[in-house]
Order: structure tokens, then C-alpha cells, then sequence
């Protein structure tokens, strides 16, 4: 039985190993429950599919901000969209194609509080 630290499906961020879980771990996806109902929506997809166009579109090496990408996907309401263009952002440096900044350093996505940047990886 491996032990090791994974990745939420649904938040992005890292999480261990617990007692309760020692019969399945190896199926366990979700850091809590709150994430296991929440799960991946089609406006999260969105929010990723936004943060990686907003990216392209600018300079190699730019940095985007995760209200950029809530005010585009909903110009009225954005702000209740600020968490899940977080969570979309710590989902896409889990896969490896973006990384979070804050102050201009790169910063692990599961520990992060306060405001961050967002920049593609290199190709």
C-alpha cells in the first residue's frame, strides 16, 4: 500500500494519507467531503480552458491573475468565481502546465494564501 501525499481532483491541493482510509486509499480522489460533492463542474473546465487562453495570448513568461479570468468568464458576477478560478489554477499546476507565483517566487498551490499570479510553463 503506497502512503505517499496525492493531489484533490476537485480543489488541486495536497493532502495525506489518514487512518480511516488505510482499506482505499488507492481510490481515494478527494480531500474532504466538501470536494468529493463539489467534484469537477463544466464551468471549472471553463475556468482551466480560460486560464490557458488568457496565457497564450500573452507574452512568453507573463503572469495572469485568477480575477483576469473570473471578470472574462462572468463580467457581472466574477467575484463568486474567484475560488473556483483558484481551484482551476492549483488543478492546472498539478498537471504540470502552470505554475502559482506570489511575491514573484514560485510557491506550492496547497499552502497559499493571499494573492497569486499564474504563469504558463514552458513548452
Amino acid at each position: 500500500m503506497t502512503r505517499e501525499a496525492k493531489i484533490c481532483a476537485s480543489c488541486g491541493r495536497r493532502f495525506e494519507w489518514r487512518r480511516r482510509w488505510r482499506s482505499n486509499w488507492d481510490e481515494i480522489r478527494y480531500c474532504s467531503s466538501g470536494c468529493r460533492h463539489r467534484r469537477v463542474s463544466t464551468l471549472d473546465r471553463r475556468l482551466e480552458a480560460a486560464i490557458l487562453d488568457l496565457l497564450d495570448q500573452r507574452a512568453e513568461g507573463a503572469t495572469i491573475c485568477p480575477s483576469e479570468v473570473a471578470r472574462l468568464t462572468s463580467p457581472d458576477g466574477w467575484r463568486v468565481l474567484m475560488e473556483p478560478a483558484r481551484r482551476a489554477a492549483r488543478r492546472l499546476a498539478a498537471a504540470g502546465l502552470v505554475e502559482i507565483l506570489q511575491r514573484g517566487g514560485r510557491i506550492d498551490p496547497s499552502v497559499v494564501r493571499g494573492p497569486i499570479r499564474v504563469r504558463r510553463l514552458d513548452r
